[in-house]
């Protein structure tokens, strides 16, 4: 990857601009990816390995990951094998190897996308700015969404754990349906705040904390309904 060079700080991008994590053990590469990504318009986190990347998305959620295949311990094939048993997040792979088998066993595992090593900048962007695209028509929004046990119809704002009916205050079951309109997307505190009577972000804690007591079998621990620092609530909805 050889970006333009340019002076200066790197712009700082919108707080609602897709946030990428990069996950690379090359530091140089990571650095460029970083810088190039910012400069046109991404918000950008970098990850040295498997465990790191792991971490940052236990607590931050992301829009793409540009994840290298070869790293030590476990490999970017294994992460992305990995990931895609219980996450849809988009996954770009680089590789340094061009051979038609690599490719083939990654979009096997469910990648979207391959980019072997070296590569142009511009196109690198292309292809990102089109899973966003394709990742966004999939992201519309379905009759029932399901949340673990329960499956909640969107137009009927009808929430059952295995068939059975489970009883919602006016409030949760706007909180939830604004959610499950938008699964996988965080939803900031004051937005979901103006959908409410009194408008109030501290309101929308306390009735997320109450939602969570019925969907969630540990509420202190959030698998479904989850805080995303700085941002706001997620729904992790199939």
């Amino acid at each position: 990857m050889t970006p333009a060079t340019s002076h200066g700080p790197a712009p700082c991008p919108a707080d609602n601009a897709p946030h990428i994590l990069v996950v690379d053990d090359d530091q140089r590469i990571r650095d460029l990816l970083a810088r190039f990504l910012q400069e046109n318009g991404f918000r950008v986190t970098t990850a040295e390995n498997a465990a790191v990347a792991r971490a940052n998305m236990r607590g931050l959620a992301f829009d793409v990951l540009v994840l290298d295949v070869m790293m030590p311990g476990e490999t970017g094939m294994q992460l992305a094998e990995s990931l895609r048993k219980d996450q849809d997040i988009p996954i770009l792979m680089l590789t340094a190897r061009a051979e038609p088998e690599h490719r083939i066993r990654g979009l096997e595992i469910g990648v979207d996308d391959y980019l072997a090593k070296p590569f142009e900048p511009r196109e690198l962007l292309l292809r990102l700015q089109n899973i966003l695209s394709r990742h966004k028509r999939n992201l519309s929004p379905q009759d029932v969404v399901r949340i673990g046990d329960f499956t909640f119809h969107i137009g009927r704002g009808e929430l059952k754990q295995n068939g059975e009916t489970v009883r919602l205050t006016e409030r949760e079951r706007d909180l939830l349906r604004q959610f499950a309109e938008r699964p996988g997307t965080p939803i900031s505190r004051l937005e979901l705040a103006k959908q409410g009577t009194d408008g109030s972000e501290r309101a929308v804690d306390v009735q997320i904390n109450r939602l969570r007591r019925k969907i969630e079998a540990d509420p202190g621990n959030p698998v479904y309904l989850q805080t995303v620092r700085g941002k706001g609530y997620i729904l992790h909805a199939e």
